[in-house]
């Protein structure tokens, strides 16, 4: 046994040798555990913190650091690159607040031709966009008083007023609100010319106030809720009139049907709406439509479980059509065969337990969670699993994803807090068992914490070399810090980050030899 351990402790010094070797690059740094880690491209780092940005302070980074970041990073890539990520994030990541931010930020270091024109246009999907992108222009550009938008960048001018020409009545109308910036503003100050004379006819009611009101949830509901009822039993049976015909109507987008599930159980509609909320929540092309983070439906699973004693809403039935939309999501992620072994660790460590934005009940790692449970619902040879102070496997189903996030969820305190995600790498090691895909969902702040270091490269560079040399590891990074705890695109490491279920794409553009950034370079501006 001496023996052995002597042969153990040589071995790893040996690789400790070549570890010190291979990271005597000018990309290491530490992360801010203190641990070894190492820079990305600037390339990189601005898709990583972009795809992961959040108008809410991290654990370990404020907003007004990250904006600085984004701000450097900006200025190290080429202006092309700037453009084609910003739509990507909104058009493919479904973001809406940093493809504006980028937007903003190229306009300011950018000029000589018609690129942020272009990708102005690319990243203005609602008629609100339109106000605020000016609105972000005006405050990362400190502009005050009642002139602070007459400077304008002529090239963002030129991309909003070719957005103004995509809308109708109706999309206008449902978002001219009142706001340090409205429609009527923008629209004197980019002076869009009108393709037709109904489109002019349209810009005149905004110039002049006269946008008809449109049939939305938020506008039926709001007036409702002014009127005065003789009773309450009076005013419940009016909202569920209201909630009954909004539901008829098909006026109730995807996202508000997530949003209202609990009010509408409230209301105490009828069965025969219930079920046609069921089969809009479970229906494939409705989920394609609507493009939801994946989070959006465990915030609502979580919601309804959540009302306790609530015996008015058929809460099975809208659990089981959540589970169905899921599904039907994850329905094009190309996962693996029986013969592919993959490995799913999710990091459920203190720093991934902040909300994803101020006002969201969603931690981080749900969504490492969420996505984690979507992969393993592709996969036919998966172990699952998550880390902090230890790490343990947790045998799931492969149909029941909300359900295996919030079995996680529950047991997540079983595991401690620190972040220590070389103990993956470190089992499959010592166990011997071999694993095509290592797949890790972290915000990639990882460490050893009983060395205060961290071996997560020396482990895997031993795993390839003794027990699968054709090993890939993925780490989907879901913070964004510019920081890896291995060589990216060294040894088969490869970086995947951002929330939505469209990093499977990438995933599948990995396997057939692409890189991640690649996805954001086909774009067309």
């Amino acid at each position: 046994m001496q023996e052995k351990n002597q042969k153990i402790k040589k071995n790893e010094r040996r690789f400790n040798m070549k570890f010190n070797l291979l990271s005597r690059t000018k990309n290491q740094t530490i992360n801010y555990e203190g641990a070894k880690a190492f820079a990305m491209t600037p390339e990189m780092e601005l898709y990583a913190t972009v795809v992961t940005w959040s108008l809410n302070d991290s654990f370990y980074e404020k907003d007004e650091a990250r904006l600085q970041r984004l701000r450097v990073l900006i200025a190290k890539c080429t202006p092309v690159f700037v453009g084609k990520l910003a739509v990507y994030a909104r058009t493919k990541m479904y973001m809406r607040s940093v493809p504006l931010v980028l937007v903003t930020e190229l306009a300011r270091q950018h000029a000589g031709d018609n690129l942020v024109a272009r990708a102005t246009d690319g990243v203005i999907g609602r008629a609100d966009e339109i106000t605020e992108l000016l609105a972000c222009y005006e405050l990362l550009n400190e502009r005050k008083g009642p002139k602070r938008l007459n400077r304008l960048s002529k090239q963002l001018q030129k991309g909003l007023s070719n957005a103004f020409n995509r809308f109708d009545e109706y999309q206008f109308g449902k978002y001219s609100r009142d706001g340090a910036i409205r429609l009527r503003d923008a629209l004197f100050l980019v002076h869009p010319k009108a393709k037709d004379e109904l489109q002019q006819l349209l810009f005149n009611k905004i110039a002049s106030g006269g946008l008809q009101t449109p049939y939305t949830w938020e506008t039926e509901l709001s007036a409702l809720g002014q009127m005065n009822f003789d009773s309450a039993e009076a005013k419940t049976m009016a909202f569920r009139a209201k909630w009954e015909e909004l539901i008829d109507s098909g006026k109730l987008g995807y996202m508000a049907l997530l949003r209202n599930l609990r009010n509408i159980q409230d209301a105490g509609v009828s069965y025969m709406h219930f079920e046609r909320i069921c089969e809009r929540l479970g229906d494939a092309v409705e989920v394609a439509k609507a493009k939801q983070f994946p989070f959006r439906y465990l915030a609502a699973y979580r919601e309804l479980i959540g009302s306790q004693g609530n015996k008015k809403g058929y809460t099975g039935l809208l659990l089981d059509a959540l589970e169905k939309a899921v599904r039907a999501s994850a329905a094009n992620i190309k996962g693996f065969d029986h013969e592919t072994r993959v490995l799913l660790a999710c990091d459920v460590s203190g720093s991934m337990q902040q909300p994803v934005s101020a006002k969201s009940k969603i931690l981080l790692y749900d969504v490492g969670l969420m996505l984690g449970m979507l992969l393993h619902s592709r996969c036919k040879n998966a172990e699952v699993g998550m880390f902090g102070d230890t790490w343990k496997t947790i045998s799931v189903p492969r149909t029941n994803i909300l359900g295996n996030v919030q079995e996680f969820y529950r047991r997540e305190g079983e595991v401690g807090y620190a972040t220590n995600g070389y103990l993956v790498i470190q089992d499959i090691l010592r166990r011997k068992v071999r694993m095509d895909k290592v797949m890790l969902f972290t915000d990639g702040q990882l460490w050893d914490s009983s060395i205060l270091g961290s071996r997560i490269q020396t482990l895997w560079l031993r795993y390839k070399k003794e027990v699968s040399p054709e090993a890939r590891l993925y780490l989907f990074d879901l913070q964004g810090y510019g920081r890896t705890p291995l060589q990216i695109l060294r040894d088969d490491v490869y970086l995947i980050a951002g929330w939505s279920d469209k990093v499977f794409e990438v995933l599948a553009a990995l396997e057939n030899g692409k890189t991640a950034l690649d996805a954001i370079n086909e774009i067309e501006l």
